[in-house]
């Protein structure tokens, strides 16, 4: 990591890349996001070097990547930290995320390959930024996969932009909250100055225009922007 009191780079957005299913990245968007600093866990950091992009950071355990993929990242890369699959601290996506938190000054971060696969993966990378050191992420970090898009947002009101294919708007609360309102949602009726001390899924509801708004009283909530991926089957409960 940067030695204490060592100048971070300054970057607008910074990219952190881990190991989720392949088939759950937008590699469309991704290759957008190219020319912006990436940070690369495991796998993550494979993926990237066979597309051609070279991560400012790569690290993890590279216990999911054979020696010929490490190999190849770390002639690539040249920074690489490699970490025992066990003991270990932190999950790979917090390592990622440490990494982005010591060498960058920035304003957002997207994660990406985060989602899919073994569900206690992704509900720990929903919850992360609920707990410190992470939690100076809550208003800056975005999750994002072929069919989604997450962010996190805490007490105030707020204006929710449509992303470009993204059909249905989702709010879930993670904490206790106090006065969550839909506005002009699709969906509002049972929405309206609504308090729960346990976490609730508003699924399935839908923009009304291009932007719409919500407000919310005390806690944290992380709104999904999502749509149907063409050729995924997997279904809705």
């Amino acid at each position: 990591m940067e030695s204490q009191g060592q100048k971070l780079h300054k970057a607008a957005v910074v990219n952190l890349m881990v190991g989720g299913p392949e088939g759950l990245i937008p590699w469309d968007l991704v290759l957008a996001h190219r020319q912006e600093p990436w940070v690369a866990v495991d796998k993550g950091a494979v993926r990237l070097v066979k597309m051609g992009m070279v991560p400012a950071y790569a690290l993890g355990d590279f216990d999911s990547s054979t020696k010929a993929e490490e190999r190849a990242v770390v002639e690539a890369v040249g920074r690489v930290r490699t970490f025992p699959p066990e003991p270990k601290d932190y999950t790979d996506t917090q390592l990622g995320l440490k990494t982005v938190l010591d060498h960058y000054d920035f304003q957002q971060v997207n994660l990406w390959g985060a989602t899919g696969g073994r569900i206690d993966h992704f509900l720990n990378n929903l919850f992360l930024p609920l707990v410190a050191p992470f939690d100076q992420l809550l208003s800056r970090l975005q999750i994002v996969d072929r069919g989604n898009v997450v962010r996190y947002y805490t007490p105030g009101k707020y204006s929710i932009k449509k992303l470009p294919a993204m059909k249905y708007l989702a709010f879930v609360n993670l904490t206790p909250v106090h006065d969550l309102t839909l506005i002009d949602e699709k969906y509002t009726r049972l929405v309206q100055h609504w308090d729960s001390q346990v976490p609730v899924a508003w699924a399935s509801n839908e923009f009304v225009g291009e932007v719409n708004h919500f407000s919310l009283g005390d806690g944290i909530v992380a709104v999904v922007q999502s749509r149907d991926v063409p050729g995924d089957h997997s279904g809705q409960p």
